[in-house]
């Protein structure tokens, strides 16, 4: 009997545990296989932190958000791994682990494409809030995420209609505006800032007096946390940055940039402003039914590709098809927002 271990890595989603039942699910009862979950992603492969899965492990899961394996945000090849690594793959053996199905975004499929160039069976499930893995449509979170948010921004419209005000809601997006523009068309924004457009803060203001002349006393700014603000002594902007330490991955963390444009928008407008963060509620609580569906492929069609040994490979979503890429395909760059969906808001911008 071959044992195939399940590790869930980064920052955690609604839909996980829907995708960990799917590949639970179909291992045992169609493959046979003995399955286990590694606990704290990359972490528990490290320090061997395995535990034997059951029907019983994986019922009652599928609405739940969160992951039942634990995540972390840890690298095991950063600088001084203090040799990570060769721990993963004496765990591996240790454990008798045959495949390994590795779901989460960028830096746990980067994780992934290393230890596959190593010699481990690996596949992928793409996951992240953020929309932002290459090679697939969608990733299983970002719907519930956007729906957190358009419902936030529905009751700040009439926070906002009632106080006259600018209100400047921010939302997750490190690398990429997905969230921020799906959100925004959905819930009537004013204005959408995302990381990949320069931000022209005159523009900003231009639209939100030439809303306020035709009688519209209030106006919705949605940003994506990830923008550069424009300053005296920087060309491209700069990040506004809750703390300038890094993660295991070399990622700083980002967030304020809501607070700092509503104050700018304020001084250039003369309107008042206030500014709203998500932040992690838009990671948490009940996955949508699109999002429980998509991770329930992803995690059958992953253990199709370990059962006809196509390792290296992650799952993808095409159109309304699966299927799978090499991993090295998804590394090194994000899938950005394009200028096909930008115009798309942008006609309702004011």
């Amino acid at each position: 009997m071959k044992k195939i271990g399940i590790l869930t890595g980064g920052g955690d989603c609604p839909g996980l545990n829907a995708t960990i039942r799917a590949v639970v699910r179909k291992g045992m009862t169609e493959y046979d296989y003995e399955m286990c979950g590694i606990l704290a992603g990359w972490k528990g492969m490290i320090e061997g932190k395995i535990k034997v899965f059951d029907m019983k492990n994986v019922s009652g899961i599928l609405n739940k958000g969160g992951t039942i394996l634990g995540t972390s945000r840890t690298n095991p090849f950063r600088e001084d791994n203090n040799g990570d690594p060769e721990r993963i793959l004496e765990n591996i053996k240790k454990f008798n682990i045959h495949a390994i199905v590795a779901i989460g975004g960028e830096d746990t499929q980067g994780v992934a494409f290393k230890l596959s160039e190593m010699g481990v069976n690996v596949v992928g499930i793409p996951k992240t809030i953020d929309n932002d893995l290459p090679g697939t449509d969608y990733t299983f979170g970002f719907d519930t995420a956007v729906n957190i948010a358009v419902e936030a921004i529905d009751r700040i419209h009439t926070t906002a209609e009632s106080h006259n005000r600018v209100m400047v809601v921010e939302v997750m997006g490190r690398h990429t505006g997905w969230i921020a523009t799906f959100a925004g068309i959905a819930g009537g924004a004013d204005v959408i800032l995302i990381p990949e457009k320069q931000i022209d803060m005159e523009e900003v203001y231009a639209i939100i007096k030439k809303r306020h002349k035709r009688g519209k006393n209030f106006s919705i700014v949605v940003v994506s946390e990830g923008i550069k603000l424009p300053v005296e002594d920087s060309k491209d902007g700069e990040h506004i940055l809750q703390s300038t330490k890094t993660d295991a991955f070399g990622h700083v963390m980002l967030g304020g940039v809501g607070s700092v444009l509503a104050s700018m928008i304020e001084k250039g407008t003369g309107f008042e402003s206030r500014c709203t963060v998500l932040g992690h509620i838009q990671r948490g609580g009940t996955p949508t039914a699109f999002d429980r569906i998509l991770g329930t492929r992803f995690g059958e069609a992953a253990i199709d590709l370990i059962h006809k040994e196509e390792f290296g490979k992650i799952v993808v979503l095409k159109g309304n098809e699966i299927k799978s890429i090499e991993l090295k395909e998804v590394m090194g760059h994000y899938k950005t927002v394009d200028d096909y969906w930008y115009d798309l808001a942008k006609v309702f911008f004011g």
